[in-house]
């Protein structure tokens, strides 16, 4: 009875004792200073004008040459959309198979990077060979050339074999990338844990089975991540395509709406109609793969 008798006393005196220490806490309240404040003014402002030539680029395309060249521009919609694309049509009837050939080439090259630079990433991660660091180390040197030095060289070696004004000269030569290996490499190494592949050999799979069924279902963020900036990259190429097609049924987006600018007064609604098309499967690309985008840039970044 009086052991009941003092449970019953010391719980609500325990209670009361933690409410009245709550109570004598003084309270934080969050203040924002003014110092954050203009942080975010700066980000704001610097995102506006990023985002400002999409924006006037969508809106030029329903505007005519008279109210783009206007002082100070239009910044809202116009009812031009219909005309600027007639325009488009008319001084670019292959637009269509300008438009599908930038989708075949942005796609290829895609598609073989992840796969070489994936496995040239996997090779650097997990093997063990001679002179491993001397391979990786010229494919890093790889950074410090500019892209127009290969170039005449590229032009020669596309005319010796006969690939010039053909999209596998664009492709092939850009199938794996020294940013894509460095890539996969650092992603491979720190995702992938060595004793999951020994585990893997010891069971008898062969090197190529542990690649394909355990290493590429666990390197989707880096897919998504390598896949997006190597489409982007292949989908506004010019000077590639300048160089090597001559057909301008074989030109991609990027040179056929610059050959545009030359057939007599310049139609910019017509230019910012197309540019706003060819921007399309850019930004469905970045819808689908923007989470994979992010995972990829923050993979490493928090332990557990």
């Amino acid at each position: 009875m009086t052991a009941a008798t003092t449970l019953r006393v010391e719980v609500p005196a325990l209670g009361a004792a933690r409410r009245l220490a709550a109570a004598r806490r003084p309270r934080l309240t969050r203040r924002v200073k003014p110092v954050a404040w203009l942080g975010y003014a700066v980000v704001m402002a610097g995102a506006v004008l990023m985002l400002m030539p999409f924006w006037l680029m969508f809106v030029f395309a329903t505007r005519s040459n008279s109210e783009i060249l206007t002082m100070p521009p239009p910044l809202w919609f116009g009812g031009s959309l219909g005309e600027n694309l007639r325009m488009l049509f008319e001084r670019l009837p292959m637009f269509w198979s300008n438009f599908g050939m930038s989708v075949y080439v942005a796609t290829a090259t895609t598609v073989l990077n992840l796969l070489f630079c994936s496995m040239a990433g996997y090779a650097f991660a997990m093997y063990e060979f001679r002179f491993k660091r001397l391979a990786f180390g010229i494919v890093m040197s790889t950074f410090l050339l500019p892209a127009f030095l290969g170039m005449i060289p590229s032009v020669l070696m596309m005319s010796a074999i006969g690939w010039m004004d053909t999209a596998r000269a664009l492709y092939v030569p850009a199938a794996c990338g020294a940013l894509g290996v460095f890539m996969m490499r650092q992603y491979i190494g720190s995702a992938i844990p060595r004793e999951l592949i020994e585990a893997a050999r010891i069971d008898g799979s062969n090197e190529f089975a542990t690649f394909f069924r355990i290493v590429v279902p666990l390197i989707g963020p880096a897919f998504g991540t390598l896949g997006l900036v190597t489409f982007i990259g292949s989908w506004n190429n010019f000077m590639g395509p300048l160089v090597i097609m001559h057909d301008m049924s074989r030109f991609t987006v990027p040179l056929a709406l610059r050959a545009l600018s030359g057939t007599g007064a310049t139609p910019w609604g017509a230019i910012s109609a197309g540019s706003a098309l060819a921007t399309l499967p850019l930004l469905v690309m970045f819808v689908f793969c923007s989470r994979r985008l992010i995972e990829g840039m923050t993979a490493g970044a928090v332990k557990g």
